[in-house]
């Protein structure tokens, strides 16, 4: 079984898919950004570099799918190749970093990837405000987090509801993060869990919402 974890940075997703991965006894993946060679590159000239450092990330989300496809266990997942692609590279052409030329490319390459996997069998998108992103960046107190403008906040979170609710297909668990915090108390880390159950599941007469 595969679940996927969603949401903008400063969300919460590597914190819950921690606390999901301990409390079902599921194996997380999380996505390695460290070892993509046009990090530097890209960094140094984000327009120069842009396709090549979203290509290597599309190769490597990929890979990460068809070795979750064949894998026996239930794989709890980190950020997905779709946000990654409906998100992220999508963010990248709109501020121009992407040619017209580069992104349709890359975006029939995309295509033609997902038809051959299947969607998550769950996603839990993890909405959230700027207030409670700003806030949560500023608590973890990543350096290379401190400079990201509020602007690259919003245009993310916008970006993530048409992603949610217009583009994606499969199932999804939306969570409303703001007035949660399940890493220090029980009752709202219990009050996911039974969501997901009721929808893996059928434990508890909840629906799921988009």
């Amino acid at each position: 079984m595969h679940i996927a974890v969603a949401g903008n940075i400063g969300s919460g997703k590597t914190t819950l898919t921690e606390l999901l991965a301990e409390h079902y006894g599921w194996t997380p993946q999380y996505e390695a950004v460290t070892n993509n060679p046009y990090l530097q590159d890209y960094y140094g000239d984000i327009r120069r570099w842009s396709f090549n450092m979203e290509v290597f990330f599309l190769k490597e989300r990929f890979r990460n799918i068809l070795e979750i496809e064949q894998s026996k266990k239930t794989i709890i997942q980190d950020r997905t190749i779709y946000e990654g692609v409906h998100v992220f590279v999508a963010n990248n052409y709109k501020q121009g970093h992407l040619s017209d030329r580069d992104y349709q490319a890359y975006m029939e390459l995309f295509e033609l990837m997902t038809d051959m996997v299947k969607y998550p069998d769950l996603m839990i998108y993890l909405r959230a405000s700027i207030p409670h992103l700003v806030s949560n960046i500023q608590k973890r107190g990543r350096d290379y987090e401190q400079s990201i403008q509020i602007d690259y906040l919003k245009g993310l979170n916008d970006l993530y509801e048409d992603f949610i609710y217009n583009k994606y297909k499969g199932k999804v668990l939306t969570i409303e993060v703001d007035d949660m915090d399940y890493l220090n108390n029980k009752q709202d880390l219990t009050s996911i869990t039974q969501k997901i159950d009721s929808l893996l599941y059928g434990l508890f007469p909840l629906e799921s919402e988009k």
